[in-house]
């Protein structure tokens, strides 16, 4: 049901993503330092809401639409408005486009082989991608002004987050070409079949 504590959690993250747009256009120190907390808040949710999901034997094609949607809008918002404003240091541009379009093609992936009932699977590296990623887009999110404001200066908070981003970019395209392989492997054997032989693939 919706109003099950992980789904309310996932949608914690989706309603979080209009205050965290704001304080992003802020452009002040405590406003960096709102977003990052925020931000952080709502990707540990991410971790929380399945985990609660699976104790509470409460998993459903509804929470796992719901957790998909809401952390590719998280991630889609963070990274346009750090683009708009300009807070992408260095080349930090190009591993930002290398993720959003990794999260368009898993996307397009998930919805071809769902009409086949072939589930695409998590990957462990694809976790440690999202972990990478999350905590690129925090540090990214606190920026400089907040380390001063934190009487931390000595401290390249913005050089961190685009290392890691350059991380999380380059597990995105390891991630992403296992997918695609998947993919292509189950829409290939898929299209093998006759129509009328009643054969599905299964995760």
């Amino acid at each position: 049901m919706l109003t099950d504590l992980p789904n309310l959690l996932t949608l914690s993250r989706i309603a979080a993503i209009p205050l965290l747009v704001v304080l992003v256009a802020l452009r002040t120190p405590t406003a960096d330092l709102c977003a990052c907390i925020l931000f952080s808040a709502a990707a540990i949710t991410d971790f929380f809401d399945g985990r609660l999901a699976r104790s509470r034997l409460q998993q459903s094609n509804l929470g796992r639409m719901l957790d998909s949607i809401a952390d590719k809008l998280l991630v889609g918002a963070s990274l346009m408005m750090l683009a708009g404003q300009d807070r992408l240091p260095g080349l930090g541009l190009y591993p930002a486009i290398v993720i959003l379009l990794r999260e368009i093609l898993v996307s397009g992936l998930r919805e071809h082989l769902a009409e086949i009932r072939v589930g695409l699977p998590v990957t462990r590296l694809a976790k440690w991608k999202t972990g990478f990623q999350m905590g690129a887009l925090g540090t990214l999110l606190a920026g400089d002004t907040s380390a001063a404001l934190l009487h931390i200066s000595w401290l390249p908070v913005s050089a961190i987050g685009e290392a890691m981003l350059w991380v999380a970019a380059a597990l995105t395209l390891i991630t992403g070409w296992d997918y695609l392989n998947t993919g292509w492997h189950h829409a290939a054997n898929a299209a093998s079949v006759p129509p009328d032989s009643g054969s599905r693939f299964v995760e």
